[in-house]
């Protein structure tokens, strides 16, 4: 792929909706794939948003889902609807073209546990129930209950899963627009509402449609992928690959389901033994949502994923993730160390020498000559 067609700074396409077709002069990689890839071929992410495969990424995560919404969420998000600009604080003597600030992960953080959200922790079931045979087998062999110190965090994360956008708080316009400049390298903030959203991997026109089982923290999450400059680099270029003329994905659509796997490993413990052992669970949970994403786009990009293999993917990488968190995370660290100094990249291939301390066990390894050669560059 050239930098012409995967550029990241096309602020007027992205601006007006403009969307990259697939090329109907390339075959799929794999037999499996000849008859989905064939009714896929010509068509943008956003015309996929009907069909059951797309659809299919918006189902809950092993059948976790927030409780029923309440009218005031509904209330607001016809209001969100409702709401094309982000207007300016009263008495600002900023313009309306004028961008906003860009807000951090650690800001907009801080504005949750500001909140009064007692409404919505009522909501939240901070463990899996489990029954029986198979409570006591996990509490025989499960890994270890995470530290009383600890839950109070713990329970902020599933709280902050349970809240939807909220048109009357800037600060959730702020996240939206930081996550759309980040991506997109627009130094212009763009309407809360309008087709570029599709672009950016949303279903529709309104991001709030597709929170559903991950709420506010899928935003949280790709506000940190984003804003870390350690991460930055990494979302560039899986935003990249999902904009690939044949293995294309919706990339923000992606990124929920891998904060609902985050969710969900975290209730079921899957997470406790590495946050009890770093003494954090916001840290720990950010991680593996990153080094989650970062396995998918590997899988994706060495195995020639397509869109038709999404929901066969999802499925796969969240049972693998929940049962080998620390290898996950041990892999990010290793691979953001040497992104740092300019060893491994997706999309580029590399001239140092492979090494063999950086895998994925079982699947491939995650070197520097395993990025050679896909065609992607």
């Amino acid at each position: 792929m050239n930098e012409k067609s995967c550029s990241l700074h096309n602020e007027k396409g992205l601006r007006e909706g403009q969307v990259e077709r697939v090329s109907a002069g390339c075959s799929p990689s794999h037999d499996k794939n000849n008859s989905a890839l064939a009714a896929f071929r010509g068509i943008p992410i956003s015309q996929l948003k009907n069909h059951s495969i797309l659809r299919s990424l918006t189902a809950e995560a092993n059948g976790w889902e927030p409780s029923a919404v309440s009218p005031e969420v509904l209330r607001a998000q016809e209001e969100w609807e409702a709401v094309d600009t982000i207007q300016p604080d009263a008495g600002s003597q900023a313009s309306s073209d004028q961008p906003g600030q860009l807000i951090s992960f650690t800001e907009a953080l801080q504005h949750f546990q500001t909140l009064d959200l007692s409404s919505f922790k009522k909501r939240i079931q901070p463990t899996v129930r489990r029954t029986g045979l198979a409570a006591l087998r996990h509490c025989l062999f499960g890994p270890p209950k995470l530290h009383q110190g600890l839950r109070e965090e713990r329970d902020l994360i599933l709280t902050i899963a349970q809240c939807g956008l909220d048109s009357q708080d800037p600060v959730h316009g702020r996240v939206l627009q930081t996550i759309y400049r980040k991506l997109t390298g627009s130094r212009f903030d763009c309407a809360l509402h309008g087709d570029h959203w599709e672009d950016l991997g949303f279903q529709g026109a309104n991001p709030a449609t597709d929170l559903r089982g991950a709420g506010f923290l899928a935003l949280l999450h790709l506000l940190y992928l984003v804003m870390d400059s350690k991460t930055l680099l990494l979302a560039q270029e899986i935003f990249c690959l999902s904009r690939h003329h044949i293995q294309q994905f919706p990339f923000c659509l992606m990124s929920v389901n891998i904060t609902r796997m985050a969710i969900q490993a975290l209730r079921e413990e899957c997470l406790s033994r590495e946050c009890n052992r770093q003494q954090v669970v916001i840290p720990v949970v950010n991680s593996f949502y990153v080094a989650t994403f970062l396995r998918l786009a590997h899988i994706w990009r060495t195995q020639q994923k397509t869109i038709s293999d999404a929901s066969f993917v999802l499925k796969d990488l969240e049972v693998w993730a929940k049962k080998n968190p620390r290898q996950l995370l041990k892999t990010l660290e290793m691979y953001l160390a040497r992104v740092s100094k300019g060893q491994v990249s997706l999309l580029r291939p590399q001239k140092s020498p492979p090494t063999r301390d950086l895998s994925f066990t079982g699947v491939c390894d995650l070197q520097p000559h395993a990025f050679e050669g896909s065609g992607l560059i």
